[in-house]
């Protein structure tokens, strides 16, 4: 969950976008739009989707895993996340 008011807009933003992509979705259906334009959308969707997802695990780890440390030992764990995440983030695709 996002907790800084920074880390709230930016989800909300986020949110935001996806719920204008789901409208036009659903009008697209409505309008009986090709297969593939309604696959396209739905791609960009889920794109959105798991972006939203990632920022937020990443969030979390961060979260989870921050202890009080001195300087060079929190950088250390702000690198062992980021490299956690480029693990993760093609499988979020």
């Amino acid at each position: 969950m996002p907790h800084t008011p920074e880390e709230k807009k930016r989800a909300v933003t986020r949110l935001r976008r996806i719920r204008g992509q789901t409208d036009a979705l659903i009008a697209a259906v409505e309008r009986g739009d090709e297969c593939g334009a309604l696959l396209q959308q739905l791609a960009a969707l889920r794109g959105a989707a798991t972006g939203l997802m990632a920022e937020v695990l990443e969030s979390h780890l961060r979260e989870t895993m921050a202890r009080p440390a001195e300087a060079a030992q929190a950088e250390a764990e702000d690198d062992e996340i980021a490299a956690i995440m480029r693990v993760i983030r093609p499988y979020l695709k």
